[in-house]
């Protein structure tokens, strides 16, 4: 793969010192346009730049005074105005593709272009240089700019087909070639760049033009806080436009990464050349738009796939449908959620709406109007809309999506979309037939253990008094986790002269602003403890075998739990557990560790290719000669050799350690891949105690 188009256009340096470009954010403000009356028009245009101009207060400028962090529009594909801007002949509209697309070394990178688009079976009728005026921008904004042209394909294909083929020649263009294509579409186009709400007009002029039409127009404005502007990362994206955070980012883009092996479409034909699914440098938006962009052209619906990436509430909604809570509950074991705050604008480009996630922790605020005008944005007064004209005024809802059909001229209520997807297969039927709870798995006889085996594993393990006064006893007695102070004077793990365990040398990752942090019990609505664990299958399918997962109601397990994983090849045929030991022969030092990871590599991958669907990793039973490895070491080395051999989604891994007694150690655990862990140790000792 060539340099990720996201770094190759962007002016944010490299990785030094304690400066990492990973932990670049943004906060943005987005607006969403839209008329009713079926036809296409240059006033809804006019009407989302005006709604982008007075976003201005969203967007951050450099010290240039003229350089913006991103703005740009998405509209439908202005058949009307490239006819009369081409000089060349277009086929009918709907038969061909066209989009931006951002350059170095221009004649090299057409011809590379060329040769992909006959690969996929698509022809360029010809290139256009959209007229632009670099000297509204700043100075920074001038020398970061790509040479900025606009390419028209044709092919055999047609609607949907004709799509998917223009998105395996931009994923791969972007890959092979380091091309970034801003769109590449036979539906919308966008126009985007390193410029101020106010500089996106002017900038291309284009957008001024009568002729340049559309039923819908998003529009966004990005202030990256504490980052560097880029080019690329201006929204709107393919599909969306999003304000806030996607705070799981991270998790998401590695378990999908984790999930490539097992991506198979035949519609989309060989998905090995659109790996990776998230480029490298991307945004929380850009990820969260290729996987979208994936779920859509790999079959799924706008809603749908957006209902699965940014799921409601739904486990203790009590009144919600059956129907819906089992398209909830099966879709939870493909994917796990794109946790926000998210308040995101998106379009198909007929369809086009506006969600939020389920703590609503973004605004959204929309109008419609008499004559058929649909106004959505972040913050109300984007428009200059008299009070008389307005016919039905809201805001979203947490979980809620707002939908409209700009071809049918109507808005969608969230009941009726949620209703049409959820009754698109038999969810519930699936899961009954293939899921398994493992509270309904027979019963093992609870061991005990005696004070002195339970002591003579503490020291095994390194506890102290204040382990089991202060941390063990607590949670034991209240089921909470014990509060100490904010600041402690102990030396952090890297630069400590005493021995630490692994989790220590590991800290949370916070928002990165305002959000606060969520209170799983006073906030059980929305949130959720419930996991399933087992082979996770194809995300681009759907079959009853996907449900064929265990459901555990909390991802800690007790011993007698655990043991029932253990048991479960007797019980049904859900799969079989393996465990591996986690021990290695101390008198042999460091290379006997090494030796011995090495080795559980090797077993792990044995025990997948005998058909093992649980994988428990345990550091039981260690003694005079035999030490335990490390949980978080074991588990992730096991975790990362599976996602490099594309076995990581065949199994799940449960982790048994006596290491883990608290509540960091156990989401250092789960952070690193752990499917449900048994702290066995730290539980003997409550019941020591």
């Amino acid at each position: 793969m060539s340099v990720s188009p996201f770094v190759r256009y962007s002016q944010t340096p490299h990785a030094q010192g304690l400066y990492d470009p990973k932990n670049e954010k943004d906060a943005c403000g987005l607006a969403m346009v839209a008329t009713l009356r079926g036809t296409p028009g240059h006033d809804i245009v006019e009407m989302a730049l005006s709604a982008l101009r007075n976003l201005e207060h969203r967007g951050a400028v450099g010290s240039d005074a003229g350089t913006g962090d991103g703005a740009g529009i998405l509209t439908q594909m202005p058949d009307k105005f490239f006819r009369k801007n081409v000089n060349f002949t277009l086929p009918p509209q709907g038969e061909y593709g066209a989009g931006l697309v951002f350059l170095k070394d221009v004649q090299q990178e057409k011809r590379l272009f060329e040769q992909l688009a006959n690969e996929e079976g698509l022809k360029v009728i010809g290139w256009r240089t959209p007229p632009t005026k670099p000297d509204v921008l700043g100075e920074l904004a001038r020398g970061a700019m790509p040479i900025i042209e606009q390419v028209f394909l044709a092919g055999e294909m047609r609607g949907l087909e004709l799509e998917r083929a223009l998105f395996r020649l931009r994923k791969r263009s972007e890959r092979e070639i380091g091309i970034y294509h801003p769109s590449l579409s036979m539906r919308t186009i966008v126009y985007k760049g390193m410029v101020t709400t106010l500089q996106l007009e002017p900038f291309y002029p284009d957008l001024s033009d009568k002729d340049f039409e559309s039923k819908l127009a998003l529009v966004h404005s990005r202030f990256s806080t504490n980052t560097f502007p880029s080019w690329p990362l201006a929204h709107p994206f393919r599909f969306i436009a999003h304000n806030g955070e996607i705070n799981t980012v991270k998790g998401n883009t590695n378990w999908m990464a984790a999930r490539e092996s097992q991506l198979k479409s035949e519609i989309l034909g060989d998905i090995n050349q659109l790996k990776p699914v998230v480029l490298p440098g991307a945004s929380d938006s850009a990820t969260f738009d290729e996987v979208l962009e994936l779920l859509v052209m790999g079959g799924r619906s706008l809603p749908h796939a957006m209902m699965m990436m940014i799921p409601g509430a739904w486990e203790k909604q009590l009144d919600l449908d059956p129907q819906l809570r089992d398209f909830y509950e099966y879709h939870s074991m493909l994917m796990e959620p794109w946790d926000g705050p998210a308040a995101v604008v998106f379009t198909d480009g007929n369809l086009v709406g506006a969600t939020l996630d389920r703590n609503g922790l973004r605004p959204g605020r929309f109008i419609v109007t008499e004559d058929g005008f649909v106004i959505l944005a972040s913050e109300i007064g984007v428009s200059d809309i008299s009070p008389d004209r307005i016919v039905r005024k809201g805001r979203l809802q947490p979980g809620k999506m707002f939908l409209i059909d700009t071809e049918q001229g109507s808005i969608i209520e969230d009941e009726q979309i949620k209703a049409e997807v959820a009754s698109l297969e038999p969810w519930g039927q699936w899961l009954e037939q293939s899921r398994i709870n493992l509270k309904d798995l027979p019963e093992r006889e609870h061991v005990r253990y005696s004070s002195t085996s339970v002591n003579r594993r503490q020291r095994v393990f390194g506890y102290t008094e204040e382990d089991l006064k202060e941390f063990i006893a607590p949670m034991a007695k209240t089921g909470q986790e014990p509060i100490g102070a904010m600041g402690t004077d102990t030396p952090i793990a890297a630069i400590s002269d005493r021995p630490r365990l692994l989790f220590d040398y590991f800290v949370q990752q916070f928002a990165q602003v305002t959000n606060p942090p969520l209170d799983a019990i006073r906030e059980e609505v929305v949130t959720s403890m419930t996991a399933a664990i087992g082979p996770v299958r194809n995300l681009l399918s759907a079959t009853p075998e996907h449900a064929k997962q265990m459901v555990l109601d909390y991802p800690i397990l007790s011993n007698d739990e655990l043991a029932r994983i253990k048991h479960i090849d007797k019980a049904n045929n859900i799969g079989k557990s393996v465990t591996l030991s986690c021990l290695y022969r101390v008198d042999d030092g460091a290379e006997a560790l090494e030796k011995r990871l090495t080795e559980m590599c090797t077993e792990v991958d044995e025990a997948l290719a005998a058909g093992a669907t649980f994988i428990v990793l345990s550091d039981r039973d260690s003694n005079r000669e035999l030490a335990p490895i490390p949980s978080l070491l074991s588990l992730s080395a096991i975790h990362h050799h599976l996602i490099r051999q594309g076995n990581r989604m065949m199994a799940g891994l449960v982790v048994e350690c006596g290491d883990a007694r608290d509540v960091h150690h156990v989401a250092t655990l789960i952070g690193y891949g752990a499917s449900a862990v048994n702290p066995y140790l730290a539980l003997e000792s409550a019941e020591d105690m």
